[in-house]
């Protein structure tokens, strides 16, 4: 019997190698093998278009889906696993900003090659005009790793070097997250400011202790460096391993000349990168709006989202509007939460687009599940502020602010949680922790937003004072005191 790989070479020969990466890599790079499925996702949809005789009109995958789709060449449910599909390759691009563990990772990526399966068992019978063959899924295996290293230390492989490279630094950006996550902790005596935020530092405290970040990502840096000359994407990392000190010391200037020397070999993330750095302004580049939108309109239309999204800002300033919701909109497709916030505020307002309140709140909720602060810090405080929310909508609100606070140290989600707590509105009064994230804030704060707490910071002050001269048991009044404390 025919195993996968065969299974997927017997559909397309075009398609086997992306298939066979993809798999390859699912539990040693899962980054990796997202990146190869989204290729995968792109080959296809270019031959159900020649299958049909279809000419795309962009080279924007979202747009070339949905071309297919309204071209009825596939069906609704075949419509969406290509999104999902998409979707998934896009969060191996940029992993860390969906706040992606390596676990997880593996999940989508493991998920994501059932879904091709699913999908060519689909398509069979309409590409090849015959039933689709059995055949006998293999597991997934660890020995590309172990191949990988063999390439890269033995025969010198840049191909190898890079994507060992690739490995040590998706391991870093996840330790460098529970690193920050450790920090913020607090400690024994001054209760917890979040069971969620405590149990995950717990849990990973081991880990974090046995390889910092630092150490991860100069070994990143290392093996970019040895990749850099032959590998022009690789040149592209060890540029930006430069501009953030990967090796413990930054140089911003030669980091960004190798990003650009990448770009110009047409590294679509050097050309996003460049973009964004003519863009806002670098170390070595200013300003420069048409270099700008040349270079994100070229890295837009290779499906890269934050280009997309930086496309979108330029326009955006420029109060070309309705170019800037075109290309937002396109970034929150890819599901990119950054441009699904944006896409949000400007749907709200009606920037480039009608004012549709019922999809903005569809995306801004999309955004704060896949954990953008502000869309976190947005949603949360309007379900506090909604008299008819549901326990368990608060308790999203409450996990929402505590990840704002975790990840920001941001101090109206510390005023909102504060306030909420001390008042019983998740439920249960909790005046320690409410205490402590309004002392976290005043720290925190600016001169306005202390006006804001200081009137609070004396109520709860005599709210606390007031349940001590009931009384209460000694328990109670050794937490009532924990939260003076707090407050001076």
């Amino acid at each position: 019997m025919l195993n996968d790989i065969e299974f997927i070479d017997g559909f397309s020969t075009e398609l086997s190698d992306d298939y066979r990466l993809a798999k390859s890599y699912v539990r040693d790079i899962p980054t990796q093998a997202l990146v190869y499925i989204r290729s995968f996702t792109h080959k296809l949809a270019a031959q159900l278009a020649q299958l049909h005789d279809i000419t795309f009109t962009s080279a924007n995958l979202y747009d070339r889906i949905e071309q297919l789709n309204q071209q009825r060449v596939i069906d609704v449910a075949a419509v969406r696993t290509l999104h999902r599909l998409r979707t998934d390759g896009n969060r191996g691009a940029h992993p860390e900003k969906y706040h992606l563990t390596q676990v997880q990772l593996i999940n989508i990526a493991e998920k994501s090659i059932h879904h091709i399966l699913q999908l060519i068992e689909k398509l069979y019978q309409s590409l090849r005009h015959c039933t689709a063959p059995h055949y006998q899924f293999e597991a997934f295996d660890s020995y590309a790793g172990r191949d990988l290293c063999y390439r890269a230390v033995m025969q010198n492989d840049s191909e190898a070097q890079y994507l060992v490279g690739m490995s040590l630094k998706a391991k870093g950006l996840m330790l460098q997250e529970q690193e920050h996550a450790l920090a913020q902790s607090i400690d024994d005596a001054s209760s917890t400011i979040s069971k969620t935020l405590n149990s995950s530092s717990n849990s990973n405290a081991s880990m974090a202790s046995e390889q910092t970040s630092a150490d991860v990502f100069s070994q990143a840096a290392h093996w970019f460096s040895l990749a850099s000359g032959q590998h022009q994407t690789a040149l592209f990392e060890h540029g930006v391993s430069l501009l953030h000190g990967y090796s413990g010391k930054v140089n911003s200037a030669e980091g960004e000349q190798f990003i650009a020397q990448a770009a110009e070999h047409g590294v679509v993330n050097a050309q996003a990168l460049l973009g964004f750095f003519y863009l806002v302004g670098s170390d070595q580049f200013e300003v420069d709006l048409s270099q700008a939108e040349t270079l994100l309109t070229l890295a837009a239309n290779a499906e890269n989202a934050e280009a997309m999204s930086n496309l979108g800002v330029l326009f955006y300033q420029n109060q070309q509007f309705e170019q800037a919701y075109l290309w937002v909109n396109k970034a929150a497709q890819t599901g990119y939460p950054h441009a699904q916030y944006h896409l949000a505020l400007m749907l709200e307002h009606g920037q480039g687009c009608t004012v549709d309140i019922a999809v903005s709140q569809q995306w801004m909720q999309e955004a704060a599940e896949q954990g953008q602060l502000d869309a976190m810090l947005r949603c949360g405080s309007d379900i506090l502020h909604d008299d008819a929310a549901s326990q368990q909508q608060l308790e999203t609100a409450e996990h929402y602010l505590h990840q704002v606070i975790k990840y920001g140290r941001n101090v109206t989600a510390m005023i909102e949680l504060s306030v909420a707590l001390a008042d019983g509105i998740l439920g249960r009064i909790d005046v320690v922790q409410a205490a402590y994230l309004l002392q976290q804030a005043n720290l925190h704060a600016d001169d306005i937003q202390r006006q804001v707490i200081e009137p609070l910071w004396q109520s709860l002050l005599m709210q606390i004072e007031s349940v001590i001269a009931l009384n209460p048991t000694e328990a109670e009044l050794a937490a009532l005191q924990q939260a003076k404390r707090f407050l001076g």
